[in-house]
C-alpha cells in the first residue's frame, strides 16, 4: 500500500479499481461509441490507447497523465457523467488541463454524479499504480493505492 498527495480539483471520497493509461487520454475517442450507442459500461473506443481500449471506464478510478485531443473533451466528460457512465474518480499525474477541468467541474455543478478529481500526483504515481489495484480517495487529496 502506498499513499500519494495531489491537488484537489473536485473534492470527495471514492473507492474503485484502477484503470491506468500511461498515454494521454483522448476523451472524445474514448467515449464516443459509448455515448452514441448506449454502452452503459462506457467501453473505451480509442484504439490508439492500448492501455484502455475495450476496457470499461464507468465506475473505474481513471489514472492518467493528462487528457489530449478534441476541444469537446469537457462536454464529453459532462455528457458521460450526465448519462451515468463516468469514472468513479479521475487521477492525474500532471496538472489537469483546462478541457478536463471544465468537464469535471460541469459534472460537479450540473449533475448528481460524484467524480472526485485529484491532479499533480506525479510521475511516481503512474509508475506505481497498475490496472486492477484498489484506489481510495480521502480528505485533502490523499490517494491510497493497494
Amino acid at each position: 500500500m502506498r499513499e500519494f498527495k495531489g491537488r484537489v480539483v473536485v473534492p470527495g471520497h471514492a473507492e474503485a479499481r484502477a484503470l491506468v493509461s500511461k498515454n494521454g487520454f483522448n476523451t472524445l475517442a474514448s467515449y464516443q461509441k459509448s455515448l452514441m450507442f448506449g454502452d452503459k459500461k462506457a467501453t473505451c473506443g480509442d484504439q490508439n490507447n492500448p492501455d484502455l481500449y475495450q476496457r470499461p471506464m464507468a465506475g473505474a478510478a481513471l489514472c492518467l497523465p493528462q487528457t489530449i485531443g478534441s476541444t469537446t473533451g469537457g462536454m464529453v466528460l459532462y455528457a458521460a457523467s450526465y448519462m451515468g457512465r463516468n469514472p468513479a474518480c479521475m487521477l492525474f499525474a500532471n496538472p489537469i488541463d483546462s478541457l478536463a477541468a471544465a468537464g469535471v467541474l460541469l459534472t460537479d455543478i450540473w449533475t448528481d454524479q460524484k467524480m472526485p478529481t485529484i491532479d499533480s500526483l506525479g510521475d511516481e504515481f503512474l509508475d506505481y499504480v497498475e490496472t486492477g489495484m484498489l484506489i481510495r480517495i480521502g480528505d485533502n487529496g490523499i490517494v491510497t493505492v493497494e
